[in-house]
């Protein structure tokens, strides 16, 4: 298997430029029609979400290329003729059953919620909520596909097919288009997809599919949208933080802590494999887990003032930019210096969740944060890891960094300052 012809067909790098434009002309169409779905807080840490699930592959070993790889050059018992429409139409019809299986066990069972849960969290519904991805895929997500290698699919075209397939469902995650006539029997539209997202009772855990919806009619998780069912978006236990690590990783801690818990052996082992939700029942007993009460739902707004969101927002675009350079460089750095760069953006990443989440341990954490990173950089110069190119645009970006995370920071003392001030009188 050659990486290049995996990167040459991985169409998403290309589309990601259309994402961000197709999310301004979403944001300023609500305007204008009074129906704005985005929050600042929310729709930063969605896309945080997505830069922290592409930087983190940067470093983490593609277990799946791996065992594809193998299972295509030694196992294949037939083979896909890359030259043959009727082929492509074919493949096309088998990655979009076996993702069907993929999200529908994603969401049943709990070790693959765990990884899966990510995509869940927000409470808003809209564009920025497709880019909401997990960091933890390559633990899970792979194992659904192996079939399509025992078929002598060509990486080539697997990586075409998912990547497309994947740019499709980004149209899907929008409140502002209707329902699409007969469209709606056959295909994954914005509105089979709204029910999908939603916690209520009547909608949860419906309508699995990718690009077809017929999987779910045919298996029996089909629920269409009614009118009358306002969804309400989110997770049935909310995260209430905008932590990107903690996001990752909450469904995890909460497994291992259950099975540490619980008195009964079996159950240590049942809590990996169980349907998602389910518990110990002498840990739910002593550990009851709150769930939302949709009868008076609200959303997880901490409040921050507006000079505050535009740092954040600005500070989000300095990453971006640091992102995208670190994308085109990473077949070139050693894994100390793609080590370095994942820490650095994670760690800004965790700064600007604690900002949003308004913890009063914000300020020591961005202290650690250039301590860390300025000892990482200067070591990494003095080691001959990196040249005096790196050690000036790094300490540039350190800096300006600080500068946005100062602001915001100083802005919100102000901010509670002054209304303290006013309460008081």
């Amino acid at each position: 298997m050659s990486d290049s012809i995996g990167d040459n067909m991985n169409f998403v790098p290309l589309a990601v430029p259309f994402f961000l434009l197709l999310i301004l002309i979403e944001l300023c169409w609500g305007w204008l029609k009074g129906n704005n779905t985005y929050r600042v807080n929310d729709s930063i840490n969605s896309l945080s979400m997505g830069l922290l699930s592409t930087v983190t592959k940067f470093v983490f070993l593609n277990i799946g290329l791996l065992v594809f790889s193998s299972i295509e050059h030694n196992y294949a018992v037939w083979s896909f003729d890359m030259a043959s429409l009727g082929h492509w139409l074919l493949g096309i019809l088998l990655y979009d059953c076996l993702y069907y299986w993929y999200h529908r066990i994603s969401h049943e069972r709990q070790f693959f919620w765990a990884s899966h849960v990510v995509h869940h969290q927000s409470e808003d519904y809209n564009l920025s909520t497709a880019l909401r991805q997990t960091s933890t895929s390559f633990l899970t997500t792979w194992v659904f596909y192996v079939p399509c290698f025992f078929l002598g699919m060509p990486i080539y075209m697997y990586v075409s097919i998912a990547t497309a397939h994947l740019i499709y469902q980004f149209w899907v995650h929008t409140q502002h288009i209707p329902k699409l006539g007969f469209l709606e029997w056959f295909m994954v539209t914005p509105s089979n997809h709204r029910v999908h997202h939603a916690q209520n009772p009547e909608y949860i855990d419906k309508n699995y599919g990718g690009l077809l919806i017929i999987w779910d009619r045919l298996f029996g998780t089909f629920k269409e949208e009614d009118e009358q069912i306002e969804p309400i978006y989110g997770i049935r236990s909310p995260l209430s933080s905008w932590n990107p690590i903690w996001a990752n990783v909450h469904v995890f801690v909460g497994m291992a802590r259950d099975a540490w818990r619980t008195r009964v052996w079996q159950d240590k082992f049942r809590v990996l494999w169980s349907r998602t939700g389910w518990r110990p029942a002498d840990v739910a007993a002593r550990y009851p887990a709150p769930k939302s009460d949709l009868a008076s739902f609200e959303k997880y707004n901490p409040a921050l003032g507006s000079l505050a969101h535009g740092s954040i927002v600005a500070q989000y675009i300095l990453l971006a930019v640091f992102h995208l350079w670190s994308a085109g460089q990473a077949g070139q750095l050693s894994l100390p210096l793609l080590w370095m760069i994942v820490v650095a953006q994670a760690y800004i990443l965790l700064v600007i969740g604690a900002v949003l989440d308004g913890k009063l341990y914000a300020r020591p954490l961005e202290y650690s944060r250039l301590l860390i990173l300025a000892g990482m950089l200067y070591g990494s110069f003095v080691g001959g890891l990196v040249g005096l190119s790196w050690l000036y645009y790094g300490s540039s970006y350190l800096v300006l960094s600080a500068g946005l995370v100062w602001i915001c920071l100083r802005s919100e003392q102000s901010r509670q300052t002054t209304n303290s001030m006013t309460k008081a009188i």
